[in-house]
């Protein structure tokens, strides 16, 4: 399990830029990213697999253009449950707060692409620590700090 793809972009609702490395700062998300802040959805993530599977079905897509922050190969995100932890590279650790979303307009991504897969594929977390990613950088599922009872 490791990092295939860092993305960040300027403005919400348009795909990401894709970068060799980035900054995850604790309770705000990737240094420079829109959809960073103190919410909930801090970081997107989604699987490589999701977007190879779109490229499949006859979408002309790549890294970020689904807008998802971090994109990685051999996690199967959207099976995971919420409260689940996740490490990237040496430090980072991020909490999974959200599992798909909603959209309630067809934003840039969508135009573009053609479709989005991130309302039933992609994942949101919150950073409980920060440091520094990079492309390539290991991958570690941990089990949720309060599992349910």
């Amino acid at each position: 399990m490791k990092i295939v793809s860092i993305a960040i972009s300027k403005h919400k609702g348009t795909p990401k830029t894709p970068v060799e490395e980035a900054e995850v700062v604790v309770g705000h998300g990737l240094a420079g990213d829109a959809h960073a802040g103190d919410w909930h959805r801090q970081v997107s993530l989604l699987a490589s697999e999701a977007i190879a599977g779109a490229k499949a079905a006859g979408l002309s897509v790549s890294f970020g253009d689904f807008a998802e922050n971090v994109a990685t190969e051999g996690v199967d995100w959207k099976a995971l449950p919420i409260g689940t932890q996740a490490r990237l590279g040496d430090t980072v650790l991020l909490e999974i707060t959200q599992i798909g979303k909603e959209c309630h307009t067809r934003c840039a991504v969508y135009h573009r692409a053609g479709s989005c897969i991130m309302p039933t594929e992609g994942v949101f977390a919150r950073v409980l620590s920060g440091g520094v990613i990079r492309k390539g950088d290991p991958v570690e599922i941990l089990p949720p700090a309060n599992p349910p009872i």
